[in-house]
């Protein structure tokens, strides 16, 4: 490919996670620092919310390397699309823990023991969920339980949830209210700024050895930041495609020509144009998403009142009966009165009597 071509050691806009390439932006610095003092703090739960592409699961791997193992226990989750037993399922099995054919109750108790034992020996205990947008509401109220276990005075697991916008949309309904008193830090990681996306393509280009520092002259630059919007992944994708394109074309040297090249092959806008296509799109899934909602409510209400009505028509044979008996009972005072030479008066006599009082 273009490594021979442009000297290099490596790819320099590989997609993977690689904490080797991490470029620490002001908001990856911030990000970061939030997941190291949930990770050794005792009363550590943070979330960090970030758009696709933004560098959120390579700032795991760069805290999971830079861990203790010795010190910190760690279970980390990057599949998110559980119910509540799979979830503790996995969280055990990260824990090293054989949760095989046991039930929920047993699954909390190995849990919550794990982590007492744990703590008696002085270790921190992570866990780490990637993705945790995807989490159904009845995880994270298991999440929320988890982590409450603590001392008198510490927490005992430390809690990083790391998901997409739409995460802080979920944990700010009114029904996360508990789960969001127990979070201490929260913190949204940006797009880069077109200074960054700069900085960012150079640093990654300096790691395999680029030989003038950088493959892309300064006039390339702000044509790269507006298709990619300042999203790292976006820029990697770009990037490769637009040195794919010089190496295609026997070019040494990045041109502004070249880079709307790799745009046209790519069949990309710019980024604000993407965006702006996608908003509509995602306003009508809202939409739609609160039809559902509503109708889902109605529906609710309809079977509960249909429950009730069932329950009263489930009472009236034995009302049928209760009434049959009193009838019955009525009867039997009255013939009682009349053998007795007692004359029972009627509603109607009673009434005139008073009236003519």
């Amino acid at each position: 490919m273009y490594l021979e071509h442009f000297g290099l050691t490596a790819q320099p806009f590989r997609l993977t996670p690689d904490s080797g390439f991490l470029f620490m932006s002001e908001p990856h610095r911030r990000a970061k620092a939030f997941m190291d003092y949930t990770a050794w703090s005792r009363e550590g739960f943070a979330v960090i919310t970030g758009e696709i592409g933004c560098g959120k699961t390579t700032l795991i791997h760069k805290l999971l390397l830079e861990l203790d193992e010795s010190v910190v226990v760690v279970a980390k989750l990057f599949q998110t699309q559980l119910d509540e037993m799979e979830f503790l399922q996995a969280v055990l099995l990260e824990f090293g823990l054989n949760p095989q054919n046991a039930s929920k109750a047993d699954l909390l108790d190995m849990l919550n023991t794990f982590l007492v034992e744990q703590f008696v020996q002085h270790k921190q205990i992570v866990l780490v969920v990637d993705e945790a947008q995807n989490l159904s509401r009845k995880v994270l109220e298991e999440i929320r339980i988890l982590a409450e276990v603590e001392t008198q005075k510490e927490k005992i697991l430390h809690v990083i949830l790391v998901g997409q916008p739409q995460l802080n949309e979920i944990l700010d309904q009114p029904e996360m209210a508990q789960l969001m008193q127990r979070v201490k830090l929260r913190y949204h990681i940006r797009a880069l700024t077109d200074e960054e996306d700069g900085g960012y393509i150079q640093h990654r280009l300096s790691i395999v050895g680029a030989s003038n520092g950088t493959l892309f002259p300064p006039e390339t630059l702000p044509l790269i930041y507006q298709y990619s919007g300042g999203i790292p992944r976006l820029i990697n994708t770009f990037c490769d495609t637009v040195l794919t394109c010089a190496w295609a074309d026997k070019v040494s040297e990045i041109t502004t020509e070249i880079v709307e090249t790799a745009a046209k092959e790519l069949q990309w806008p710019h980024y604000t144009q993407r965006v702006d296509k996608r908003r509509p799109k995602a306003a009508r899934r809202a939409a739609d998403g609160g039809v559902q909602d509503i109708l889902r409510q109605h529906t609710q209400a309809l079977a509960a009142i249909a429950a009730r009505i069932g329950r009263l028509e489930a009472l009236v044979p034995a009302l049928d009966t209760i009434g049959k008996r009193l009838e019955a009972i009525e009867t039997q005072v009255r013939s009682l009165m009349q053998n007795r030479g007692v004359q029972p008066r009627s509603d109607s006599t009673v009434d005139r009597k008073q009236g003519s009082g």
